[in-house]
């Protein structure tokens, strides 16, 4: 009986001291069970693919999604994705496909060639309103055919000659072509479940929703609760399931970078979408092996909407760009993190040298604003400046503030929405001068030049100079690598003349990381195939 007695004193010792024991974070857990746990920055704009607008939405739909071709974990390059090859035509006009026989939608169904010629159609319907579908406009007639000049799909240079081949016949030689393939607007979607909720081709349908939602990428949408988190986990008929090393995705929107911050160092995360700048020379100091700060072709500027009659005039706008010392953010407020930008195409995208336009001129600028009937900003109206919730959105748009209304005499408002707020803020062009940023689709300098065209649906300016995109078109004809940059170093120099922009820095992707995430590389796009990345358990 004592021994009996010992025994469950000792038991209810040890029951008690387990209970007691610290539980393990989010992310011990995650190392343990291959569960990813990711900080995403805004909340993503939508689960469909033809209607995502963000590079938020990236991060989620690459995982639900895939296109004839991947990329490269390491450095993106084209590999095989639904397509297992394909052949380029001599003239460079036309690609052919060829899928392969094991790609399957998430419901079982074969992904075929008839999917991506529906998924493409319905990009190119105009009634969809899709944001990006002049990434389409590369291929023959597809621009007319959205812009409703004809209404006969088949003469858009797309076919199916099998349910395993897709040609793609081009308007045009493009270079980065396969490049191109790998965005998400280039994603094939299911069209019967599609149907089965609604409208194919205009918005406002919820099939993409959890247990709706059928794709054909390495996971599958399991939940998701609105601003806080989306979770995706492995789909068993994905055609390369034996490579995806892990089991489940866990991505968290935060409108704060503290709040991000303060998620990760509490072992809630892997990996932040950014980090408070403020805290960038602590962790250099303190912890370098969670900071990263990777190449990034991405550029941080101001929209103006040129229709509001103050901005209107271009010497106004010149005035305001001229007004904003870039080095001084750069240097104290973004503590170096980022670079100083000469132009809005970041060096060295696709080979391309921009023109070294940007500057800070003060007295340039108040003798512009003086010209326009402002001088020392007297009679001038108050300007607006609306940025997305972020602590470092903030501390840039105070310390401009503070140069236009020192150099200039103008007093600037600053206003604070969330992010899908300022998104219909831009499409409805109910703001004055909006913080934006353009991430580059592809590793060419026509992937931030073609947005300012007059057609372009993600302009939102109100400029439009039908000189620009007519240099635009003679750089598109041209094969010539230096012939065809000198050509939109022109459109570039012109773009900015006008300045319909403010660009007041050059990304690069500054944000915390755990030294368990393997296969995460640094690459210009900020891609990172899942596919390829896995997680390392302590020893």
């Amino acid at each position: 009986m004592p021994n009996c007695f010992l025994f469950l004193v000792l038991a209810g010792l040890l029951a008690f001291a387990a209970g007691c024991a610290r539980r393990a974070t989010p992310v011990e857990q995650g190392n343990r069970d291959q569960i990813l746990h990711r900080g995403i920055g805004a909340e993503l704009t939508d689960f469909d693919p033809h209607l995502a607008s963000g590079t938020t939405d990236h991060i989620v739909l690459s995982a639900l999604f895939e296109g004839l071709v991947a990329e490269d974990p390491v450095d993106l390059h084209p590999v095989p994705g639904v397509a297992e090859r394909w052949e380029v035509s001599a003239d460079g006009l036309v690609y052919t496909f060829h899928l392969r026989a094991d790609a399957r939608w998430s419901n079982g169904d074969p992904v075929t060639s008839a999917d991506f010629l529906a998924s493409w159609q319905r990009v190119l319907t105009p009634s969809l309103g899709a944001d990006y579908a002049n990434l389409l406009y590369v291929v023959r007639d597809a621009e007319a055919f959205h812009r409703g000049e004809t209404s006969d799909f088949g003469t858009v240079g797309f076919a199916a000659p099998s349910p395993s081949i897709v040609t793609i016949t081009l308007a045009r030689r493009t270079p980065y072509f396969l490049s191109l393939l790998q965005h998400w607007m280039w994603f094939p979607v299911h069209l019967p479940s599609i149907e089965a909720s609604g409208a194919v081709y205009q918005r406002g349908n919820a099939w993409a929703r959890p247990g709706k939602l059928v794709g054909n990428g390495p996971f599958t949408l399991t939940s998701w609760e609105s601003g806080q988190r989306i979770v995706v986990t492995k789909s068993p008929t994905y055609w390369d399931a034996a490579s995806v090393k892990l089991n489940a995705v866990h991505l968290y929107p935060f409108e704060s970078v503290d709040a991000e911050e303060r998620a990760f160092r509490a072992g809630q995360l892997h990996l932040t979408d950014a980090i408070p700048v403020a805290k960038i020379d602590r962790y250099r100091a303190d912890e370098p092996e969670l900071l990263r700060i990777d190449p990034y072709l991405g550029s941080y500027f101001y929209r103006i909407d040129t229709a509001k009659p103050f901005l209107a005039d271009v010497r106004i706008r010149q005035a305001l760009n001229l007004a904003v010392d870039r080095e001084a953010i750069v240097t104290h407020i973004l503590r170096g993190a980022q670079n100083v930008p000469v132009s809005l195409v970041p060096p060295g995208t696709g080979g391309y040298q921009p023109p070294a336009v940007l500057r800070t001129d003060f007295d340039a600028a108040r003798a512009l604003l003086a010209e326009a009937g402002y001088p020392g900003g007297q009679g001038a109206p108050t300007v607006e400046l609306l940025f997305n919730t972020s602590e470092n959105h903030r501390l840039i748009a105070e310390a401009i503030q503070e140069m236009w209304r020192r150099e200039l005499g103008l007093d600037v408002t600053l206003l604070n929405m969330e992010f899908r707020t300022t998104l219909e803020a831009r499409r409805s062009g109910n703001y004055q001068i909006l913080r934006s940023s353009w991430i580059a689709d592809y590793d060419d300098p026509t992937s931030f030049l073609d947005v300012w065209r007059s057609s372009s649906a993600n302009n939102y300016t109100g400029w439009s100079d039908p000189a620009y995109d007519a240099l635009l078109d003679e750089a598109a004809g041209l094969n010539e690598p230096a012939a065809r940059f000198a050509v939109l170093r022109r459109a570039e120099e012109r773009l900015l003349t006008a300045a319909p922009i403010i660009p007041i820095y050059g990304y690069t992707h500054a944000f915390l990381i755990q030294p368990s995430v393997q296969g995460w590389h640094p690459t210009l796009l900020d891609h990172h195939p899942y596919k390829a990345v896995s997680l390392r358990p302590a020893p």
